[in-house]
């Protein structure tokens, strides 16, 4: 049996949230987000800078793709969908460094974050009950 220190420090280790993606995003870390939901869903919004794979497509696409070497984040629609697990399993076990976005699109789009959709990139309003003020960049002064 592990301790609680030890399982929260790998918990952090393969999860990861929306505001934690966005400041590393901002600060030019080394990350490819990875949006494994449905084209459909893509198309309603993203995370700005994401690549789309489809969690049933990355065995085959990913090696293709992304450096075997590259830090991946993925996330699927909310805390209600598995896909980011299965695709975090996938990369995983294809050898790559890779976390889940918990709480997925949904989060981030209920903390204001930028989304991005065929008519650019844009911010949704707040969602009062996420109680995380807007993150606040250069381009926002």
């Amino acid at each position: 049996m592990i301790d609680r220190a030890t399982y929260f420090a790998a918990k952090l280790a393969y999860e990861t949230d929306a505001t934690d993606v966005y400041l590393a995003q901002k600060a030019g870390e080394d990350i490819t987000v990875v949006d494994v939901r449905s084209e459909q869903a893509w198309a309603q919004g993203r995370i700005p800078g994401a690549i789309h794979m489809h969690y049933s497509d990355i065995a085959v696409r990913a090696p293709k793709t992304i450096d075997d070497g590259r830090a991946i984040v993925v996330y699927c629609w909310s805390p209600g969908c598995n896909a980011g697990a299965k695709a975090a399993h996938v990369f995983a076990s294809l050898g790559y460094e890779v976390r889940e976005m918990i709480g997925g699109f949904e989060y981030w789009v209920r903390q204001g974050l930028p989304v991005q959709d065929a008519d650019g990139v844009h911010r949704r309003p707040i969602d009062p009950l996420t109680n995380v003020p807007r993150i606040r960049t250069h381009a926002d002064s």
